[in-house]
């Protein structure tokens, strides 16, 4: 066996294995949610490679290997110039990794269609029953039940009920509208179908299984950092209380829901950021300490 395979089998183990077990059971994530979200992101990102790079260094002779190791280690990205020099068992490494990516590269822009798909139809109901505000600078539909949701992407809106217009205060349906901006601005729907795409492909798999619960309830909690900059801890988990029965269509984020108990409890009682920070930075060391031996060994016999 091609022992410079070691180097990505090892990655594959850590990012998809390893790092998840102790991100899930870490306490850190939820009190610094960006960190552990760049932590999951960076595990996706490191499988994926990983398990392209792993067939291609099967088939790669010894100094090739060698060589795209090296590039590996390094974060160096091969020239225009060295693709094009490829030949023979090179070619079909390159083919059989981008095969491999190309997987939950389907299974993500699929997830995405298929949710602007479901956001496209539900804004043109909204255009027929919904009334724009330009006060609340959104879409007002008129239902009894308290909600507030937002349909990110290309056609970006967000949506209250009248039932929430009348049963929250101002500073409390500010506070709502302020959290649902923030999942717009930050994007949020995008990691959402990524992990959802890994969930898709590598069912098994602890990234996947973990992470398809963990993404969604660290997002929610990353928007109410967020809005907690223009709205004071009271009036968002007011907010939330009030919103934890409201409904949202399934490709859209909803202000309360089921996690809104978790979070009001998490909003209230505040924390400081230093102490998680280092926490979270130790367990990415962890990850990273534990593929040294394999690169060193690696990188240490070229043949």
């Amino acid at each position: 066996m091609n022992h410079h395979a070691l180097v990505p089998l090892g990655l594959g183990l850590v990012s998809g294995c390893v790092v998840p077990w102790l991100l899930v059971r870490a306490r850190w994530t939820q009190q610094v949610p960006r960190l552990a979200l760049a932590v999951w992101a960076a595990c996706g990102a490191v499988f994926a490679v990983a398990s392209a790079l792993l067939p291609a260094q099967l088939v790669l002779p010894n100094e090739a290997s060698h060589r795209l190791a090296d590039m590996v280690l390094a974060l160096r990205l091969p020239s225009p110039g060295q693709f094009l020099a490829l030949r023979g068992r090179e070619l079909i490494a390159l083919a059989v990794a981008a095969a491999v990516l190309a997987v939950p590269a389907a299974a993500f822009a699929r997830g995405l269609l298929r949710a602007r798909r479901a956001r496209r139809a539900h804004g043109a109901v909204l255009r027929l029953i919904g009334r724009y505000d330009p006060e609340l600078r959104a879409v007002v539909l008129d239902h009894e039940r308290p909600a507030v949701y937002c349909l990110p992407g290309r056609s970006r809106r967000v949506v209250v009920s009248s039932g929430a217009v009348d049963a929250l205060t101002p500073a409390q349906l500010a506070a709502a509208l302020a959290h649902e901006r923030a999942h717009i601005a930050g994007r949020h729907h995008l990691l959402v179908a990524a992990a959802e795409a890994f969930g898709t492909v590598f069912r098994r798999l602890p990234l996947a299984r973990h992470g398809s619960a963990a993404v969604p309830l660290l997002l929610e909690m990353a928007a109410d950092d967020r809005a907690l900059r223009r709205c004071t801890r009271d009036a968002l988990a007011t907010a939330l209380y009030a919103l934890a029965a409201g409904r949202a269509p399934r490709s859209a984020f909803a202000a309360g829901g089921p996690s809104a108990a978790l979070r009001m409890r998490r909003i209230l009682t505040p924390h400081s950021a230093g102490h998680p920070v280092l926490r979270g930075l130790l367990t990415i060391g962890a990850g990273a300490g534990a593929m040294a031996p394999l690169v060193i060994a690696c990188c240490s016999f070229p043949v």
